[in-house]
């Protein structure tokens, strides 16, 4: 009947908005059944399931055999690590692949078994799931003593295809990957070149004392090109280059020529050409998420314009008010944009809404996010209004960064003074004494503040919860070490009894005072400006961190399988730096242990010391291929990558810095979609109705 589709009608449109509110495709099932399966799905409870699932799998590499369930990764001190009996991590791991069984199923039927088939992302979840549940079976039959676990390497799949952001980075840096290549192999020819030219120069000969360079370094075409290879990266230079610099001056040319064109050259000609492909990245991205919002904002004004209380017009399709309040009081949206639509709605003076004015409306979710801080308290008493103007007043804010730099000072000249000193030397007595001044002082400084700002208002700044909170913590340290050792007094020594001793809790004091003199920040007006650009990218661009979480992760798998027991421990005995990582088969590989040595060969720090014991003491060729392939994906393309969303949000807002006045009151809270909203097209009517027309289960009346 006409109320049956009435309300299918309304529910349509209350999904298209929360689809065009998250920028999410509107290409699903349209039925009254899918829509509340739909909305189901997407709910917080269903989300937040979905997340925690993906978190446990991805933990669980933490407490398998390898278990990294140890604070030391010394052999000669941790106690052995507690290994999970067999069937336990893979009954946990079972019932992910169970929630994972209904995501993917869920998601196949929302879009079509016909657009499933256009899906590579949905294939490739299943495939995943399907290899990953045979190697489960597989483990089971096994008793958990098989040496490889690819499933264990796929894991990080689902995180990626959770996240549609993550998705839509991954194919932009498929798309740079061309150009990225032809740079990577003039690399290659460099580095052959300069290897053929190594090896004629540095050839062995009859004088054995003269030919260091070529037994360390160049004695064969692999070693060569991995100490040119690391020399690229800087981290075995001038080792490299000392036997045959303390043979002839000369050879030094070689290296020097090497290293400018290949460091100085090639390298930041890569950083160039990938800014140069990749900057539109993110515009490109944010203007799909506009078209998106767009035609899901579109799709719900078409089906309201079908609800059979709407007068039909065979020129223009229009909306009744009251259709749109009903549809706004069940969609899930930001109180704030709900609040504000309404008001425009009780404002327009008309009872039907034609398609420019439905859209105009809901450009209400495009706006900055303000946050408007309380006003502050209203004093009767003179005296009270003078004291509030004072402490109220950024000159006593100013005060407070004053005191905090004479604060940062006096413990530097006391760590200066104590620096050669044993502890039993030490006397803490001066510096006790001047901790306990300042943090008083702290005190006081948010108690005024409090008073002649109000408690509430006072919350509402970010830098005064940061110093209340600090204040508040150093106040229970002082007070907490007053109770244990006593007030100071001269000969106040360090001497271990609870948790802490003196010194540590000292240590923390100080090193809380000195995080603390980061309120000088907001006060400065181009520093800001860089902190707040950084923060934007920490927040804003998830999509890349997750993604090289990934990497991470999926190399640190791989390392230890093909690693395990390749270094053993050789007790209390020190043979050189890669002995430090305790790597064996007694002390096996972990998670996190693996995690630091891609981080310091992403850095090209150890990357020589890695190669060298891996491959050379171990005959382990394949190490090579391993960290060559990490350094390139991590430190070559990974961090350019960064370096160019850096430099292209960083020039952004740069540029924009001016164009809004600083307001005491009011504090603007901005996305990546907000920072390019002003460059931003907006997509005509044609565009939009031929999109819907080509709904796969939607069908429009025109």
């Amino acid at each position: 009947g006409a109320g049956a589709d009435n309300d299918l009608y309304i529910n349509q449109a209350i999904v298209f908005i929360e689809d065009a509110i998250q920028y999410r495709s509107i290409n699903h099932r349209v039925d009254s059944k899918s829509l509340w399966l739909y909305r189901w799905y997407y709910s917080r409870t269903c989300q937040w399931i979905l997340s925690l699932t993906i978190t446990v799998i991805l933990a669980l590499a933490f407490v398998e055999e390898p278990s990294s369930l140890t604070i030391t990764s010394d052999v000669r001190y941790r106690l052995p690590a507690w290994n999970p009996p067999c069937g336990l991590m893979e009954s946990v791991e079972l019932l992910c692949f169970l929630v994972f069984v209904v995501d993917v199923s869920v998601k196949s039927y929302l879009i079509g078994w016909k657009e499933f088939w256009k899906n590579k992302w949905l294939m490739a979840y299943i495939l995943t799931l399907i290899v990953s549940l045979a190697d489960w079976i597989v483990s089971l039959s096994f008793f958990c003593k098989e040496s490889v676990r690819i499933r264990r390497i796929l894991r990080p799949f689902f995180l990626l295809q959770n996240s549609s952001m993550m998705k839509k980075t991954l194919k932009s840096i498929n798309s740079t990957l061309p150009e990225m290549a032809s740079v990577l192999l003039l690399l290659a020819v460099h580095l052959s070149l300069f290897t053929m030219f190594a090896m004629l120069l540095f050839a062995r000969t009859k004088d054995n004392q003269q030919d260091k360079e070529w037994v360390v370094y160049f004695r064969n075409l692999p070693d060569s090109l991995t100490s040119l290879l690391v020399l690229l990266t800087t981290a075995n230079n001038p080792d490299v280059m000392i036997p045959a610099y303390s043979k002839n001056r000369a050879y030094s040319i070689f290296f020097i020529l090497f290293t400018v064109l290949g460091n100085l050259f090639l390298m930041n000609l890569l950083t160039a050409i990938i800014y140069n492909q990749f900057r539109g990245y993110l515009l490109k991205s944010v203007q799909s998420s506009l078209f998106r919002r767009r035609l899901g904002i579109r799709a719900a004004f078409e089906v309201l314009s079908s609800l059979k209380e709407t007068p039909a017009s065979a020129q223009q399709s229009f909306v009744s008010v009251g259709a749109l309040l009903q549809v706004l009081q069940k969609a899930e949206m930001d109180s704030r944009c709900k609040q504000a639509i309404m008001r425009s709605l009780k404002m327009c003076s008309c009872d039907q809404l034609s398609a420019a004015q439905f859209q105009k409306l809901f450009e209400e979710l495009d706006k900055d996010a303000i946050k408007q801080h309380p006003s502050s308290p209203e004093y009767q008493s003179h005296f009270m209004q003078k004291v509030q103007f004072a402490f109220g007043h950024p000159y006593f804010g100013y005060l407070g960064n004053v005191v905090a730099l004479a604060n940062i000072i006096s413990i530097c000249v006391v760590l200066v003074i104590d620096a050669d000193k044993q502890p039993s030397e030490r006397d803490d007595f001066f510096l006790g004494a001047i901790n306990c001044f300042f943090i008083l002082y702290y005190l006081l400084e948010m108690l005024l503040k409090i008073l002649a700002m109000g408690l509430k208002r006072y919350l509402s700044y970010p830098s005064n919860r940061f110093d209340g909170l600090l204040t508040v913590i150093l106040l229970i340290l002082e007070i907490a070490t007053f109770a244990v050792y006593g007030f100071p007094h001269p000969g106040w020594r360090p001497e271990f009894m609870g948790l802490l001793s003196l010194w540590d809790m000292v240590r923390l004091v100080n090193m809380l005072i000195v995080f603390r003199f980061l309120r000088i920040i907001p006060n400065m007006k181009f520093m800001a400006l860089v902190v707040t650009t950084l923060l934007d990218l920490v927040k804003n661009l998830r999509a890349f961190a997750g993604i090289l979480a990934v990497v991470f992760y999926a190399f640190a798998i791989t390392g230890i399988m093909l690693f395990k027991g390749a270094v053993v421990p050789l007790g209390n005995t020190s043979v050189g730096p890669m002995n430090s990582w305790n790597i064996g088969p007694t002390t096996s590989m972990t998670l996190p242990k693996k995690n630091v040595i891609l981080w310091c060969s992403a850095q090209a720090e150890l990357i020589y010391c890695f190669l060298f014991v891996l491959s050379v003491h171990l005959i382990c060729r394949w190490a090579k291929i391993y960290f060559v392939a990490w350094w390139l994906i991590s430190s070559v393309i990974w961090v350019n990558l960064f370096v160019a969303l850096l430099l292209e949000n960083f020039i952004h807002k740069w540029d924009r810095r001016c164009q809004r006045e600083s307001l005491s009151d009011i504090e603007y809270q901005r996305t990546v979609e907000l920072m390019f909203r002003d460059v931003l097209e907006e997509p005509t009517e044609e565009e939009l109705m031929e999109k819907l027309h080509q709904h796969p289960h939607l069908h429009l009346c025109r």
